[in-house]
């Protein structure tokens, strides 16, 4: 397989698509938060070095803390130097980028503070050209989105799309997107109350990984694949999200959102959608999420307490080894109640009731302080009819699947039977490995720089649409309700390991879940 040369933009590489963005100013509310060092910053920088950036760009910090441009500017220094992918930092590249960048120090609330926000980006307009184009990233939690949008629109720093000759605005808006159905379709009227469908665009930094995108390529780009996918040929569906790292700081914010909102509501149910849909008609932003609604109202609803103990498991660590140190259980960490019924783990046993899934068990399962940092999703393929050979082995039995990595190391896996060298006819599974970094001779961009560049550029594909977020929650919300009422039980499980008997328990049959 050709490589492509170690300097060829991964953005670009092989892609017909227009990916130019207009002269642009992005503003990042919460600018002093950590998602801002860690992972925004980065993302900005490693466009502009990838000459994705305009060279009419600014960017503006808002934030309550007091701070000067130039504190802005070495705040962020440091945290492209820790943070960004491609070191050393290009001093050239960060030198323009400063120069473009502004703070605004207000509250959330204050009406005062968006005057100067305008006033810092009316400026920018003439220094650097942004010609009134508007990013506004709402880095900020789901309470004070709706009081930031009211005073950008109140400032006439968001008006609609085709309003004259006014420049575009859109607002991005990190999730959790809403604690419930309610409060998620509350926040959708105040957002759609205020603001065009078409300028909301709803982040899920998953769908900015590279495996998330090429699923679709995947299934939709080859006739090898997309004709066995579907019930005829799959027996059962995989779906783990992992992480090996425990509260690391957040257990405040665990307390109030539990991984079922961290991840499952979103990440997980994200990813059972793409694997689950219908082939779009097209490939534009509302084709491919109309699929994706399609598959997510299909989900068999878990209402009622009997549902739920039958079909969704909660669990909870508690101190255990993870890789080779010994750590904490969830209640021994900072900030968490010493009788904490929050879950740290959830596995659950779901149906998509339609003509391509109908009897297909999709299991999904998402955790912290397992086994180690992967998420994954695997296609089983039903097993042989009459087999041949010997097949005495459980893998063998299946010796079909598709293994899709979206984290840590990105590609795809088919695993299939072959014989092993030698007298006589002996079986074992093999898998055909395609890693992204090998195949392409460099490393993939970071999620938010796909997202980021989308969202300055307009394009919603990999982002979520209101109906989209609603659907998820409507899945979701009857189990968050069982298990408030505790009413269903709260399982323990041994940090390090792959979360409660309870969840393998999930499997059907002679269904097991894979060792990532």
């Amino acid at each position: 397989m050709t490589s492509l040369p170690p300097t060829e933009n991964p953005l670009r590489a092989g892609v017909l698509e227009d990916l130019s963005i207009d002269p642009c100013a992005l503003v990042i509310f919460g600018a002093s938060g950590d998602l801002t060092g860690r992972k925004l910053l980065p993302g900005v920088y490693a466009l502009a070095k990838n000459r994705m950036l305009p060279s009419a760009f600014g960017l503006v910090g808002f934030a309550r803390r007091p701070m000067t441009d130039d504190e802005l500017r070495s705040k962020m220094r440091g945290a492209v130097d820790k943070y960004a992918r491609q070191k050393p930092v290009d001093d050239l590249v960060w030198d323009d980028l400063a120069r473009g960048m502004r703070y605004v120090q207000g509250a959330f609330d204050d009406a005062a503070a968006y005057d100067r926000l305008r006033v810092a980006l009316e400026e920018l307009d003439r220094k650097r050209g942004t010609r009134g184009g508007r990013t506004f990233y709402l880095a900020v939690p789901p309470d004070a989105v709706r009081t930031i949008v009211e005073n950008l629109v109140r400032a006439g720093l968001c008006p609609p799309p085709g309003s004259g000759d006014a420049p575009y605005a859109r607002v991005i808006v990190e999730k959790p997107f809403g604690v419930d159905l309610a409060s998620a379709k509350q926040l959708n009227r105040d957002l759609l109350g205020l603001l065009d469908e078409r300028q909301v665009f709803r982040i899920d930094h998953y769908l900015g990984k590279e495996t998330v995108q090429n699923l679709l390529v995947l299934r939709f780009g080859n006739t090898i694949f997309e004709p066995i996918w579907n019930r005829n040929h799959v027996s059962h569906v995989e779906l783990t999200v992992a992480e090996h790292i425990g509260m690391e700081g957040r257990g405040k914010f665990y307390e109030q959102t539990g991984l079922m909102r961290d991840i499952v509501q979103n990440h997980a149910l994200q990813l059972l959608s793409l694997v689950a849909m219908e082939a779009p008609v097209a490939w534009d932003a509302d084709a491919v999420r109309d699929e994706k609604v399609k598959a997510l109202r299909a989900l068999r609803p878990i209402r009622s307490v009997e549902e739920v103990r039958a079909q969704a498991v909660r669990g909870q660590y508690v101190g255990g080894v993870v890789r080779g140190d010994a750590v904490p259980g969830y209640r021994e960490e900072p900030d968490v109640a010493r009788e904490s019924q929050v879950e740290t783990y959830v596995g659950i046993a779901a149906r998509v009731d339609n003509w391509r899934w109908a009897d297909v068990p999709f299991y999904l399962r998402a955790g912290k302080r397992l086994g180690k940092r992967v998420t994954e999703i695997v296609l089983h393929f039903k097993p042989l009819p009459h087999p041949l050979f010997d097949t005495s082995t459980i893998s063998l039995r299946q010796p079909n699947s598709l293994v899709l990595r979206i984290q840590p190391d990105e590609g795809i896996a088919l695993r299939f039977a072959t014989k092993v060298p030698g007298q006589g006819v002996a079986m074992r599974d093999v898998a055909m490995d395609f890693r992204y970094g090998t195949a392409f001779g460099h490393e993939s961009p970071e999620a938010y720089e796909r997202l980021l560049l989308d969202a300055m550029r307009g394009d919603a594909t990999l982002f979520t649409r209101h109906d989209e977020v609603e659907a998820q929650w409507a899945f979701v919300d009857p189990i968050l309700g069982a298990w408030r009422d505790d009413r269903v039980p709260l399982e323990r499980y041994e940090a390090g390991g792959w979360g409660p008997a309870e969840g393998d328990a999930l499997m059907q049959g002679d269904h097991r879940w894979s060792k990532p």
